[in-house]
């Protein structure tokens, strides 16, 4: 419930709408958190805006299902759109502004300009889910232009997703920061996900091989095994020991550019994704070497 102290969060469905509620904020010179979701919200989206309600005066939050990060074949239409439930938990997360958009006011009639992060948006999942990365910078920045934020909060669950994001606005000199904040996890250490909700129980216990071989190579690597190539058949051993798992990688690199490695290194990610059922699951994990 939102506090009796707090004004219901404004809610805009338009661009213009959600500018004028901003600049009015800005003018009275307080600053502008931005958690941009495609909505059907968990504890993971609320923990970004927890993040942003700390460190920034105003919090905005957008709630937009984007067509353009969809495949042909991919849950577009069955994707969860919980409206009412969504604006209740933004309300009861302090947000002040929600700017919840119809595909037609982000994608006007004749829409044909898009951004795209060349290397970055053909590998790994760019590479399972062709065009999916042009679609998610483009409305990002569309997103990142329209709100005009000081800083917008991102989860490392999509951990290429928030890299791309993060090099899209450093190389158009966007001024919003990006800020990663790690991956909430239920307690069987599954990290939160909309998608999880399509998981039956029995599909949800064989999904949890990729939070497991996560966690199994990062004990390798502290127990002090060297070879990369075994912390990897490690990672791959883990992922393919529990039935109705199809995997499609599972990989460590450079935890910066995401390139292939060849040795351990400093700064590295482990990165998963696999089917379960019908359901795509990714994971990752930051791996350090110790001290």
């Amino acid at each position: 419930m939102t506090s009796p102290d707090r004004t219901p969060p404004h809610i805009a469905e338009t661009t213009a709408d959600v500018r004028a509620a901003v600049i009015a904020n800005q003018r009275a010179g307080k600053t502008i958190g931005f958690v941009p979701t495609m909505g059907a919200l968990h504890p993971g989206h609320v923990s970004l805006m927890t993040r942003a309600r700390q460190e920034c005066d105003v919090v905005v939050t957008s709630i937009f299902v984007n067509p353009t990060q969809f495949g042909p074949n991919e849950d577009f239409q069955k994707y969860p759109r919980p409206r009412e439930l969504d604006l209740k938990i933004c309300g009861e997360a302090g947000c002040d502004i929600i700017f919840y958009p119809s595909v037609e006011v982000m994608y006007p009639a004749g829409f044909r300009t898009f951004v795209e992060v060349e290397g970055l948006s053909d590998i790994l999942e760019g590479a399972i889910r062709p065009g999916h990365f042009r679609g998610v910078a483009t409305v990002v920045t569309k997103l990142f232009m329209i709100v005009g934020a000081d800083r917008a909060y991102f989860g490392q669950k999509d951990y290429q997703q928030q890299l791309i994001i993060r090099t899209m606005a450093r190389e158009l000199n966007i001024p919003t920061e990006v800020v990663t904040c790690p991956t909430l996890r239920d307690p069987d250490g599954m990290a939160m996900s909309s998608r999880n909700a399509y998981l039956s129980a029995e599909e949800r216990q064989r999904g949890l091989c990729l939070s497991r071989a996560l966690v199994a190579v990062s004990q390798s690597l502290a127990a002090g095994e060297r070879d990369l190539s075994r912390l990897e058949a490690t990672l791959i051993e883990q992922l393919s020991a529990s039935s109705g798992v199809e995997l499609d990688y599972g990989v460590i690199v450079d935890a910066d550019t995401l390139a292939p490695l060849t040795s351990v290194a400093s700064e590295m990610v482990a990165l998963v994704a696999a089917r379960v059922g019908t359901t795509r699951l990714i994971d990752n994990m930051l791996l350090k070497l110790p001290e």
